[in-house]
């Protein structure tokens, strides 16, 4: 007993015992080996989660002194040829299946429950939503030249693509919308940084307001999500 008090009196805690007898450093092991056990921790947890893990979720199963961004590189170069790969997406990783299986899912389990079905209108006002917001429903009105229903904005609340932003400084101060994680995770997009360049497709020609208002969506957006990845824990088609 004096010795496990010895041992408690070391920056230990009592009370803790899952977080005092993780060893994260692994300072016994040879560097090659240490490497290799901080690669399956990572994996391992990224696998057995069911929301993208952060990074600061993976730093509590690795040494202080190991880079995540190199151990995800070298885990994805195991994973190359196989059918899946770690993908990053809403600020953190997830396993997904390659697009090249989605036939093959869909041929054993079905399609995914959780799929959103959007209108091409929806479609159009999640876009407008995702590159403007905070947007207010009056200014997706404004832009459209034409109201844009509370249906539709419920129906993108209900899916949990868009939820309530800052109030509007105008008058009335009215809700603003913005995109979710939700969001981010239906179209494969690790932050809004991996929306096509709006500017960039402005003046290559591919998106204007009258093109928008036409309901001509450049291809770029058009394929968000069209080829979108399978979750490998349970097989859904996202």
């Amino acid at each position: 007993m004096a010795e496990a008090m010895g041992r408690r009196g070391k920056g230990q805690p009592d009370g803790r015992s899952g977080e005092r007898l993780f060893d994260r450093e692994l300072d016994h092991l040879p560097p090659e080996v240490r490497w290799r056990e901080w690669m399956h921790r990572v994996e391992a947890t990224i696998f057995a989660a069911s929301e993208p893990v952060t990074r600061e979720t993976l730093a509590r199963v690795v040494g202080k002194s190991c880079s995540i961004d190199l151990l995800i590189d070298d885990i994805r170069e195991d994973l190359r040829g196989r059918p899946y790969d770690l993908v990053a997406v809403a600020g953190g990783w997830k396993h997904l299946t390659r697009p090249a299986y989605a036939d093959a899912i869909r041929a054993a389990v079905g399609g995914s429950e959780k799929a959103v079905d959007l209108t091409q209108p929806e479609v159009l006002v999640l876009m407008c939503i995702a590159y403007f917001q905070p947007i207010t429903r009056g200014e997706l009105s404004s832009f459209f030249g034409k109201e844009v229903s509370r249906d539709l904005i419920g129906h993108l609340r209900g899916a949990g693509l868009i939820a309530s932003g800052p109030r509007s400084p105008t008058p009335g101060a009215p809700y603003t919308y913005v995109t979710t994680k939700e969001f981010l995770l239906e179209f494969g997009l690790d932050t809004l940084r991996d929306l096509p360049d709006f500017e960039a497709l402005e003046d290559a020609g591919l998106l204007s307001k009258e093109k928008l208002l036409a309901g001509d969506i450049p291809v770029s957006l058009a394929s968000w999500g069209g080829d979108n990845e399978a979750d490998v824990a349970g097989g859904e088609l996202r």
